[in-house]
């Protein structure tokens, strides 16, 4: 699998990355074994970055993650985690941790801190259940109703410990673009993390962020390619953006998967393949809780998809027009890099 330099050039990641929140037990339980098996069938097809956070099974997706990687060269891989998050033991909870969709005890809460001090102690947190020493991309995670806070505390402190070596690249994960683009436009973010926001379906992230991040020489990470679920699998009750889909919504998804079997490709290869279509996106993630669905995944991202399908998509309005596709010259090449980028290692005015 195709390694790519992200963002500034600090790290390098594979064009799949691993998703863990499976493996932190989102929704149902996945056993140990169950969670080595997922890491070890990616690392098998080549995958070698897998992203993570404190808040996918309160800790559990990181211990696993760690445990899995553990043997693997370090200099081969690379691991993403999140901060905004703080876990704090709460011996008073009882039952589990459903209701932020983790099948775990619930024996810790979470407390938003995007302060100095937050940041600092969430990665220190996050090495330790890693078993790394360091972390080589770290997120802003969801940082939407605390962009203050974020931009002016948590940021310059992600900027002090990538200085120090802690970590590698910075940036911010977020399920919205306009946000995104901000963080682009006012820092020296090496990558963000976009999620359900460049797919098929919805092409949001193209209005200002995707060209703001080219421009700029960030790298953007696409997630959530599927939406939810919509992509994977149109039909009457899936989901779109973790809700019921509206008829539209999936009378489009339908459109688009009749499009894609008549050219012999899956609807799921074609909505993994979808977002390099964009000179920004230097990696898909995909979320997988077991070593059969990322094994699927690197086999679709595989497939050939001829550029015919993506020219009939737009003829037939399912694609907007301007839209890059896979293959066409404005999605050729790799991400867009400013040689005088003149780094400041502060946020930018």
């Amino acid at each position: 699998m195709r390694l790519r330099e992200l963002g500034h050039g600090t790290v390098r990641v594979s064009t799949l990355a691993f998703g863990a929140a499976g493996i932190g037990n989102l929704f149902t339980p996945v056993t140990d074994d169950e969670a080595a098996r997922a890491v070890d069938a990616a690392w098998e097809a080549g995958v070698r970055y897998f992203d993570t956070a404190p808040h996918y099974g309160l800790g559990l997706s990181e211990r696993r993650l760690g445990a899995a990687l553990g043997r693997r060269p370090r200099h081969e891989y690379a691991v993403s985690t999140k901060v905004g998050r703080i876990l704090e033991p709460d011996p008073s909870a009882a039952g589990d941790d459903l209701g932020h969709g983790f099948a775990v005890p619930a024996t810790h809460r979470r407390r938003w801190d995007f302060s100095a001090a937050g940041v600092r102690r969430s990665v220190e947190e996050s090495l330790e259940r890693l078993g790394l020493d360091r972390i080589d991309i770290v997120y802003l995670h969801d940082p939407d109703d605390h962009m203050a806070q974020a931009l002016d505390e948590a940021y310059p402190e992600l900027e002090r410990m990538r200085g120090e070596g802690t970590v590698g690249a910075i940036g911010a994960g977020m399920n919205h673009a306009a946000p995104l683009a901000r963080f682009v436009r006012e820092t020296d973010a090496d990558a963000v993390l976009l999620a359900g926001r460049y797919t098929l379906l919805d092409q949001s992230g193209l209005v200002e962020l995707l060209p703001l991040a080219a421009e700029r020489g960030v790298g953007v990470v696409v997630g959530g390619v599927f939406n939810s679920g919509l992509l994977a699998d149109p039909r009457p009750g899936a989901t779109f953006d973790y809700a019921p889909a509206g008829l539209a919504t999936l009378s489009r998804a339908l459109d688009l998967r009749s499009v894609c079997e008549r050219y012999g490709v899956p609807l799921r290869a074609a909505a993994l393949r979808f977002p390099f279509g964009s000179p920004a996106v230097t990696s898909v993630l995909s979320g997988a809780r077991s070593a059969a669905e990322i094994e699927d995944a690197a086999a679709l991202l595989a497939r050939p998809v001829p550029d015919a399908l993506w020219e009939e998509l737009a003829e037939r309005g399912l694609l907007p027009a301007g839209v890059p596709a896979p293959g066409s010259p404005a999605g050729a090449g790799a991400p867009v890099r400013d040689a005088a980028d003149g780094r400041s290692h502060r946020r930018r005015p």
